[in-house]
C-alpha cells in the first residue's frame, strides 16, 4: 500500500456488519487493503467512501470518518473508522463470564452503555476500567477480552431491526496467589523499604489492584526522594501448574533532582509574598514531588485564605535541568 508504518484498522460502530463482510467489502473496492492502513495517506478516505457505500447498499444513511487511536491495555495504535448518523442503540450486553456477569459494581455501571448508541471502543472502554479491576481484585491477573460482537433484533413486522444485543467474550484465565517480588536498579533505597510497599504475603490471593498499589507507592517514594524520571518495569512470570506468580521489578532511578527556581505569574506583590511564604522545599533541597503536588491541590488555597484575590486556574510546570539536576517550578495564576 505505502511505504508508511502500517497499523491494524478497528470499525467501531457498524453493527449491520461482521467485521468479515466489511473486510470483504473494502477489499473488493481498494484491493491493496489488507486489514492494516497507514497513519495518514489517500488510502483512509477510499477505505471510509467503500464502506459507506456498503452501508448504503443497506439503506443505512452514515457519514464515516477515521482516527487515530490506542487499544487495550499496552495502547496498541490502531486506526478507529466510525459512523456519525443513524445508529443503533445497546438494548443489553452479555458477559460471557459468570463473574463479571454478578459482580453488583460492573452491573451498576453497565447502565452507562444501555440505551446509547452501540460503539465498540466505549465497551472496550467499559471492560478496561469498569471489569478488569474487578477480575484483578479477584487474581485474574491475565484476564483477557474478545472483541466484542453484535445481535440484531426487532419486531417480527419491523422492516429493520430495533434493538441491538451485545456479546461480551471475557477469558478470566487463571486465579494466582502471590509467590514474592524481586528487585533491581534499585540503588538509593534498600529492597526492604520497597518491600513495605506490598501488602501481600506469600500464598495471598494475588490482588491485582493491590500489586498495582504497591507499583505506584514505590513511584511516589522516589518522587519524594527527587526521582522525577523513575521508571519502573513489573515483569510477572506465572507458574500455571501451580497458579503461582512472582513479579521481577526492574528500576531505573533515574538523576536526583533538586529545588532550583519557583517562578510566578498573574500574582500582585501580595499574593506573590503569600505564595512564597507557604512554599516550603526550599532552593538546592531535595525536591519532594510530593509536597509539591500537595501543595498545588491544597497549599494555593489555604495560602490566599482571607485574601481576596481570586483565580480560575493555575497553569503549572515543571521545567527540569538535566544537567545540573536541578527543576525549576513555575505556576501562572489566571
Amino acid at each position: 500500500m505505502t511505504d508508511a508504518p502500517a497499523i491494524p484498522a478497528s470499525f467501531d460502530n457498524f453493527p449491520w456488519f461482521t467485521d468479515e463482510d466489511l473486510l470483504a467489502g473494502i477489499k473488493s473496492s481498494v484491493p491493496l487493503f489488507d486489514g492494516t492502513v497507514p497513519a495518514q495517506g489517500v488510502i483512509l478516505d477510499d477505505v471510509c467512501t467503500a464502506i459507506q457505500k456498503l452501508l448504503e447498499g443497506r439503506g443505512v444513511h452514515v457519514r464515516v470518518s477515521h482516527a487515530l487511536s490506542v487499544s487495550g491495555v499496552g495502547g496498541r495504535p490502531m486506526q478507529l473508522f466510525s459512523a456519525e448518523g443513524d445508529q443503533l442503540n445497546v438494548a443489553g450486553i452479555q458477559f460471557s463470564d459468570e463473574l463479571a456477569s454478578s459482580d453488583r459494581m460492573i452491573r451498576d455501571r453497565v447502565t452507562d452503555l444501555l440505551g446509547k448508541p452501540f460503539s465498540r471502543s466505549a465497551i472496550e472502554i467499559f471492560e478496561l476500567e469498569q471489569v478488569r479491576p474487578v477480575y484483578l481484585l479477584h487474581g485474574y491477573l491475565q484476564v483477557r477480552f474478545g472483541l466484542p460482537t453484535m445481535r440484531l433484533a426487532g419486531p417480527p413486522q419491523g422492516s429493520l431491526p430495533n434493538k441491538l444485543m451485545v456479546q461480551a467474550p471475557i477469558e478470566p484465565g487463571a486465579a494466582y496467589t502471590w509467590s514474592g517480588v524481586t528487585w533491581k536498579g534499585n540503588y538509593s533505597i534498600r529492597p526492604e523499604g520497597l518491600d513495605d510497599f506490598v501488602k501481600l504475603k506469600t500464598g495471598d490471593l494475588a490482588d491485582g489492584m493491590k500489586i498495582e498499589a504497591a507499583w505506584q507507592g514505590v513511584r511516589d517514594l522516589y518522587s519524594g526522594r527527587g526521582f522525577l524520571d523513575v521508571k519502573l518495569d513489573a515483569t510477572p512470570a506465572f507458574d500455571d501448574a501451580a497458579k503461582r506468580v512472582t513479579y521481577a521489578v526492574s528500576i531505573d532511578e533515574g538523576p536526583q533532582y533538586h529545588m532550583g527556581s519557583l517562578v510566578l505569574t498573574g500574582l500582585s506583590m501580595d499574593g506573590e509574598k503569600r505564595i512564597r511564604s507557604a512554599w516550603t522545599i526550599m532552593p538546592g533541597a531535595v525536591f519532594d514531588k510530593n509536597l509539591y503536588d500537595a501543595f498545588v491541590d491544597t497549599g494555593i488555597q489555604k495560602a490566599f485564605a482571607g485574601s481576596p484575590f481570586r483565580y480560575d486556574k493555575i497553569g503549572r510546570f515543571l521545567q527540569e535541568n538535566p544537567k545540573d539536576s536541578k527543576v525549576d517550578v513555575l505556576l501562572d495564576f489566571q
